[in-house]
């Protein structure tokens, strides 16, 4: 089976283009080809599908084998990979508000529902980076889902063994806890991570993350990934804490937000209420898995 190693500020998934390969269990590839020494090492396992409705098909499994709705960090590789390989042909125009027109876009399936990204291609014809439509916010707690009542869920008191913590959730097509601190290092993250995951109050799981608002246009943060754990970067993440940081008065719509593995820009739009995401996209290397 032909692979293709991507990552999207060091947030790594391992490609398969189901154009041209069949995976009849991708839960338990998932679980082979993450392993940082048994198998390729990846975040997960990203399928790109045919569609009957968009350029592609994009399916993602967690490390874990779980499979989940959304990756924003997958879903720019996925948008580089489809063009850079011809895949499928390009649409036209894709404009954000406020922030400028890209010449080329494309529509991928995913969990969500269809996305449209916008292609920024480089002097050698390759995608460098890309703008995705991550859509709507989900604020309400039943939708989340989060069990706890309420229309937004804006600091609110978890207790995490004892500890209790101000949360703020968003889903943007993932369930996501977002936590205000004063220093991201600080935070024992592998410790406190898996508690907050698991916890009883998140019935499908939860990603998790640590934000420190450095200015009003610029944040910095840190995340515990459900099914995979720490990981480089969550693009789904990142628009999480966008949104959270609007909700508790803590930033501005349009914002820079620092991870690990690099930066992302942000801005959840107050015309169409949509999150737009960019950031980059790169191919690692190619190879072929032998089970």
């Amino acid at each position: 089976m032909r692979f293709t190693k991507m990552h999207g500020l060091g947030n790594d998934y391992v490609y398969v283009n189901c154009f041209a390969e069949q995976v009849d269990d991708p839960a338990s590839l998932a679980v082979a080809v993450s392993d940082r020494h048994l198998g390729i090492g990846a975040d997960g396992l990203i399928l790109i599908c045919p569609s009957d409705q968009a350029a592609v098909r994009m399916r993602m499994f967690n490390a874990d084998g779980s499979e989940a709705q959304m990756c924003g960090n997958g879903i720019r590789c996925v948008a580089k990979y489809v063009y850079d390989h011809a895949v499928a042909a390009p649409a036209g125009e894709f404009s954000v508000p406020g922030q400028g027109t890209f010449a080329s876009s494309l529509r991928i399936e995913t969990g969500r529902g269809i996305l449209t990204l916008g292609l920024e291609v480089g002097g050698d014809n390759t995608v460098e980076r890309v703008c995705v439509n991550m859509g709507q916010p989900i604020l309400s707690g039943p939708d989340i889902p989060v069990d706890m009542p309420g229309e937004r869920i804006v600091n609110e008191p978890l207790d995490v063994r004892g500890d209790e913590l101000l949360m703020t959730c968003v889903s943007m097509g993932n369930p996501h806890a977002v936590f205000f601190c004063d220093d991201t290092a600080a935070i024992d993250l592998e410790h406190i991570g898996p508690l907050i995951e698991h916890h009883p109050m998140f019935p499908e799981r939860v990603n998790v993350h640590f934000v420190r608002i450095e200015g009003p246009g610029e944040f910095t943060m840190r995340t515990w990934e459900r099914g995979s754990g720490i990981t480089m970067a969550c693009g789904t993440g990142a628009c999480a804490c966008a949104v959270a940081g609007v909700l508790a008065g803590r930033c501005e719509r349009l914002v820079l937000a620092h991870l690990p593995g690099g930066d992302l820009e942000l801005n959840w739009c107050e015309q169409d209420n949509c999150v737009y995401m960019t950031g980059p996209a790169v191919e690692v290397f190619t190879g072929e898995w032998p089970h």
